[in-house]
Order: C-alpha cells, then sequence, then structure tokens
C-alpha cells in the first residue's frame, strides 16, 4: 500500500509519540518542508523502495528520501554529544573496496552509523555505503523504511542464532549465502563500501559476542580492505525489546584499516583466526564492558592478538 505524504508524517510521529508535543510539531514541520520540496516523484519512488519484501536475495537500491528524512529526524534527536571519531581512517580507505566490520547493539546501529559518517569528516564512506542484512530487515516497514538509507544485501542468518528461516533446509541456506557473498563482491567491484555486523545478531548485553568465520568471504574479493568501527550507546537509543526511541550519546570510533589479503596469508587461510583478529581491532575501540569475547583477559585468543599486532606493525 502506498504511503501518502500526511500519511508518512503520521507514522514517523506515532513511533516517536513519547516525546514532547513542540518537538513533536518541530518534526512535523520539518518532515514537511522536506518532503514538499522533494516532490511526489520522490515519494513515489520511496513507495517503490518500501513495497521491496525482501523476497528472494538480490541488491537493494538505497532511496535519496528515506535518507534525507533520516537527516531531518537526526537534527532534532540527535544527542548533542554524540561523535565519531578517527574519520581520518575513513579517509585512507577512499576509492578503495573496504569492508566495515562494527560491533552489534541494535537496528539503529547502520543508520546513526551513516549519519555520524556524514557529520564528522566521513560522508565520502557513507555514500558509498551498502549493508549486509539479515531476514529481519525486510519484515516490517518501520525497519524496511529505515534500512533505504543506504543499499542492502540480503543474508540468510545462521541456523544457531535464528529460525527466519527454518523454511529452508541446510544446502539452500548455504546457497543463499553464497548469492549473497557473490552479489557483495559485486558491489566493492562498484565502488560500494561494504557494512557487515559480524556477530550475526545483536548483543543482549553490550558484550562482543564471537564474530563468524564464514563472514570473511565478504573478504576475498581484490583488493579488499578492512575497517574496524566500535559503536557504543545505541543499545539505549533504540533497546531491545523497546519500540521507543530515546535520544543519549552515540560514539562511533574507527580503527586503523589494514588489507584483508595480507589478514588471509597470515592467518594462512584460517577463517576462525582472521574474524578473531578482526574481533580484536574492535574490541580495542570499545569500553571494557562493551568487549564482551575479545576481552582483555579473555583465552585462546594469543595467536589472534599476535596477528593483529602484526597487522598494525606494517610501514
Amino acid at each position: 500500500m502506498a504511503v501518502g505524504r500526511d500519511r508518512l508524517i503520521n507514522a514517523i510521529t506515532t513511533f516517536l509519540a513519547d516525546h514532547d508535543q513542540a518537538t513533536l510539531e518541530q518534526i512535523r514541520g520539518a518532515l514537511g518542508r522536506e518532503l514538499d520540496e522533494a516532490g511526489p516523484s520522490a515519494l513515489a519512488q520511496l513507495n517503490e523502495g518500501l513495497e521491496d519484501s525482501g523476497a528472494g536475495w538480490h541488491f537493494c537500491q538505497a532511496d535519496p528520501l528515506a535518507r534525507r528524512i533520516h537527516h531531518v529526524l537526526a537534527n532534532t534527536l540527535l544527542h548533542r554529544e554524540s561523535a565519531l571519531f578517527g574519520a581520518e581512517h575513513a579517509v585512507a580507505v577512499a576509492g578503495r573496496p573496504v569492508v566495515i566490520f562494527a560491533n552489534h547493539l541494535s537496528y539503529s546501529d547502520a543508520n546513526l552509523l551513516e549519519i555520524l559518517l556524514q557529520r564528522f569528516g566521513g560522508s565520502a564512506l557513507a555514500d558509498r555505503l551498502t549493508v549486509i542484512a539479515g531476514p529481519k530487515v525486510y519484515s516490517s516497514m518501520k525497519r524496511r523504511f529505515s534500512s533505504l538509507c543506504f543499499g542492502t544485501i540480503k543474508t540468510p542468518q545462521s541456523s544457531a542464532l535464528s529460525t527466519e528461516d527454518a523454511v529452508m533446509n541446510a544446502r539452500e541456506v548455504a546457497r543463499a549465502a553464497r548469492l549473497s557473498i557473490d552479489i557483495a563482491h559485486e558491489r566493492l567491484s562498484a565502488g560500494d563500501a561494504l557494512l557487515v555486523f559480524g556477530e550475526g545478531t545483536r548483543s543482549r548485553s553490550t558484550g562482543m559476542q564471537p564474530l563468524l568465520p564464514g563472514v570473511s568471504r565478504y573478504l576475498e574479493g581484490p583488493g579488499t580492505w578492512v575497517l574496524p568501527i566500535g559503536i557504543t550507546g545505541t543499545e539505549e537509543l533504540f533497546p531491545v525489546g523497546d519500540d521507543g526511541l530515546h535520544s543519549v550519546p552515540i560514539m562511533a570510533r574507527l580503527g586503523r584499516p589494514f588489507a584483508a589479503h595480507v589478514l588471509h596469508e597470515r592467518a594462512n587461510g584460517d577463517r576462525r583466526l582472521m574474524m578473531d583478529s578482526v574481533g580484536l581491532a574492535i574490541a580495542r575501540l570499545l569500553p571494557p564492558e562493551y568487549r564482551g569475547a575479545y576481552a582483555d583477559d579473555a583465552t585462546d585468543l594469543g595467536d589472534a592478538r599476535r596477528l593483529l599486532e602484526s597487522l598494525f606493525a606494517q610501514a
């Protein structure tokens, strides 16, 4: 069903109903002006994007109006102390195929990262963002709308983490995963920057979970770089099990990028070792309480720590 101008404004402000009336009126006015400026053709294009149910395994284009709406909302709702650090690392991968790995706290992680990159010196990276998305992203209008701020590639979740793909047998899941990886390589070759939440699901405790070895396959394209990012605060902005949106400081910290082929060579192709090294690279950007499986005192990570240090020791 097509979403008209007023219906869209009403849907957004209903989602934000726990905010004060003055703030809601401010948002309504800003959204109205943005939609009127964009015009009916932009709204029609947005509706086409919203009608994509996520059936099949393919690349879904970003929608410019959806992104503009999210930035209008951020003008009012993003906490003034929110920030992004390490924008120079985003500049370092300009024009290169890059896979961004970040910890996963909330459905809002990708949206907040896109906004913070735009506002704190990483706009070139934000403009080419494509996110690897699980099936739940396509399961509701609200999530689908948010996903249109960037490109998405649907991928099946690990059967150990989700029952979303219970109707698929193991061979079908493997085939779908392989297809999403092939599409991701195509997008990297086309100039996109790929965002992967390697834990495979959101953390319920803020602590990182082990990264899935299989996500190392996204790094197999030629000339690919790895960019680690640590995110904090989104677990309180849009908490698990809560439909409300809360204005809290959001922080994103970018780490030093490194070449994927060097990671692969020094790990001798060991996917578990590769992703544990990436997990440690993310963890060092986070406060101790967020590090979880990659805490400083975590056992059995000696090889991964040595590998990571060797990557950063490069001239």
